[in-house]
């Protein structure tokens, strides 16, 4: 591994958007410098024997050009809210998108803070046949960033909606969008293929319901 420069090297890896804690992921993304060219398949063997059971290497990638936080602007995010029905999570998602500015109060860093959320929700779609509220979530990365449960502070704020019991949030895609509303593969581009979408989602600011525009 490529290690920086100066007083207190450090190893050259990032991670792009990485998960909150408290929730799962499907779709986390690294980049890793090396100092020796090596084959991808031998890297990514070696990295998925060291990390422990339930961590899982799907693939690595030669990077080809630019970086890894360039190709990646939004997440989609999974989200369980049992105890609440489809049709009361699907009211208040309608009146989420409705909204032009929706405040919560969030942590950071430098301490409690107030902020919009809602410029960051692209899009809120909620599976109606469904036992009970799932909802899936495209959020675009800003800073600072809005996670799942600032979605549901939102969802507090305009509906008065409190889930009864634990949420459980998963990340199911991260990428760019292209000019027709898709989450792009950021991997696409090292691996000399066109871009592949993860999943079609709605333009911005149009909430769906079941495949219905609300």
């Amino acid at each position: 591994m490529a290690y920086s420069h100066g007083f207190n090297p450090h190893p050259r890896i990032s991670w792009v958007g990485a998960a909150p804690t408290g929730t799962a992921s499907e779709a986390e993304y690294v980049e890793i410098a090396v100092t020796t060219e090596l084959r991808p398949a031998d890297l990514g063997r070696c990295l998925d024997e060291a990390l422990p059971p339930g961590l899982d290497i799907l693939e690595v990638v030669e990077a080809r050009s630019g970086t890894l936080a360039d190709r990646i602007e939004a997440s989609l995010w999974l989200v369980e809210v049992p105890g609440v029905a489809p049709d009361v999570l699907a009211a208040a998602g309608r009146k989420l998108m409705a909204a032009d500015a929706v405040e919560v109060d969030k942590m950071t860093k430098n301490g409690k803070r107030r902020i919009d959320v809602r410029p960051a929700i692209v899009s809120l779609r909620v599976n109606i046949e469904a036992p009970y509220g799932i909802m899936r979530v495209v959020v675009r990365q800003t800073s600072p960033v809005v996670r799942p449960d600032d979605v549901l502070s939102a969802l507090r704020v305009v509906a008065a909606l409190t889930p009864p019991v634990a949420v459980k949030a998963t990340r199911m895609a991260q990428g760019r969008f292209d000019g027709a509303g898709l989450l792009v593969d950021p991997l696409a581009l090292d691996r000399g293929q066109s871009a592949v979408p993860e999943a079609r989602e709605p333009e911005p600011g149009q909430p769906i319901v079941d495949g219905t525009v609300g």
